[in-house]
């Protein structure tokens, strides 16, 4: 009896089983190489990034069918205590079997992601994916491995495995997702109609459809500054390289289609994003509120701690993203001691009402500015020399204040994005 035709519909099926896991926000790792093409459809159907888990057992030096620990990527070990000390297996014979095995973990992570970094794990709900379990010993490895890498929850999902070994793994995994455990089990290729061997290129080609794919959440938040509550939109990318906070001016707010546009761009780079408004409904209805620089600049920094104490964030480079008086508040947020500010981006903003703060930001800071923007230019450029930091002024040629030129907000955005990618990142 057959019960899956292959790896992408067994991937379809087990997906369907795991729905409630998207609103945990998952890394998906697929085990390579027969892992990922059923992989590849779990994180598409949970909105999530895809990688691989690359685990390579480390055997007993006299006895290499036996287990006595496994290792991952970045010098990740995880040591079986009770057979290394059963078999008697000394530090430097551990240390030579992992530096042998090492090699290949170093040249399989190469192969199959190029040039992309791994998808951080730390702190995430890991959803650890294979073809089937015979065994159990590479899907055991790849759970340890995920947890050492800072997993906060890992569940282990498989299209087919044996009652007994599914049993075994609950003692690992914090969840166990097993479709069919049929009687009779031989070996995985038995449940599958086409078991055709995934090549390594195939494997490489699947992460790069995948790495394709814009994943993002929308969450609506709601953040307590002093007395009042703010809201916001706050999207969070799997693996995403920093988090960039959006001031904007008056009459703006966090739903503006520029805002938006831009926070958009942003996200398909693999930056979060937080949309919120400085004030509240009623305090924008005094204009003084509006140019009181120092109360928004205050907000700015508690909010930013407010994303340091998120688990999803906390870990993120900061950025700030501020237009028109939005601008000054980032700049006088950035300047503040400790503030751990790592770019600033300024679009067709008035850095100039930061005062003398300007000359105390230490973060690299891009003001973008409309060409045809005569008065906002020459103040942004006065400005810029006052900045202390790494700073440029890059000007949009026929751009009015509002960047409402066709063209004109995608190369301020497209400026933005590679402004904190080259500074977040590195």
């Amino acid at each position: 009896m057959r019960i899956f035709h292959d790896r992408r519909d067994a991937g379809r099926r087990l997906a369907a089983c795991l729905g409630a896991l998207r609103s945990e926000r998952p890394v998906v790792v697929g085990l390579p190489r027969g892992g990922v093409p059923v992989a590849i459809e779990v994180a598409a159907a949970l909105g999530a990034a895809l990688d691989v888990i690359v685990v390579r057992k480390l055997g007993v030096p006299f006895q290499p069918e036996l287990g006595m620990g496994a290792i991952g990527e970045d010098g990740v070990r995880v040591l079986n205590e009770d057979v290394v000390r059963l078999t008697g297996v000394g530090s430097a014979e551990i240390a030579e079997v992992e530096a042998h095995e090492r090699v290949e973990i170093d040249r399989r992570a190469r192969r199959f992601r190029g040039d992309r970094p791994p998808v951080p794990l730390a702190g995430r709900t890991v959803v650890v994916v294979d073809d089937g379990i015979a065994t159990g010993g590479t899907a055991r490895a790849a759970v340890e491995v995920a947890r050492a890498h800072g997993a906060r929850r890992v569940v282990l999902a498989v299209p087919v495995a044996p009652a007994d070994t599914v049993a075994a793994l609950r003692q690992v995994a914090d969840e166990v997702i097993c479709l069919e455990s049929p009687a009779g089990f031989t070996a995985v290729g038995q449940w599958y109609e086409d078991f055709t061997q995934t090549s390594d290129n195939e494997v490489v080609r699947l992460l790069e459809e995948a790495a394709t794919r814009v994943i993002d959440w929308d969450e609506e938040v709601r953040i307590p500054v002093g007395s009042v509550t703010l809201t916001g939109t706050l999207t969070v990318p799997a693996g995403a390289a920093g988090v960039v906070v959006f001031a904007h001016g008056s009459g703006s707010s966090r739903h503006s289609p520029r805002n938006r546009y831009v926070a958009q761009v942003l996200q398909d780079v693999g930056l979060a994003t937080l949309l919120f408004d400085l004030l509240t409904p009623g305090e924008e209805t005094e204009r003084a509120n509006v140019f009181d620089v120092q109360l928004l600049g205050t907000r700015l920094l508690t909010v930013t701690e407010w994303l340091r104490e998120r688990s999803d964030t906390r870990d993120l480079p900061v950025g700030y993203f501020g237009a028109s008086t939005g601008a000054a508040a980032a700049l006088w947020a950035a300047a503040a001691p400790g503030s751990g500010v790592g770019a600033v981006v300024s679009r067709g903003g008035r850095p100039d009402l930061a005062g003398a703060r300007l000359g105390e930001v230490d973060a690299p800071t891009l003001l973008i500015v409309g060409g045809r923007d005569d008065v906002v230019l020459e103040l942004n450029r006065q400005a810029a020399g006052g900045l202390r930091g790494e700073h440029a002024v890059e000007v949009i040629p026929g751009a009015t204040h509002l960047f409402e030129e066709p063209g004109a907000l995608e190369s301020a955005a497209r400026l933005a994005a590679d402004w904190f990618l080259d500074h977040l990142t590195r």
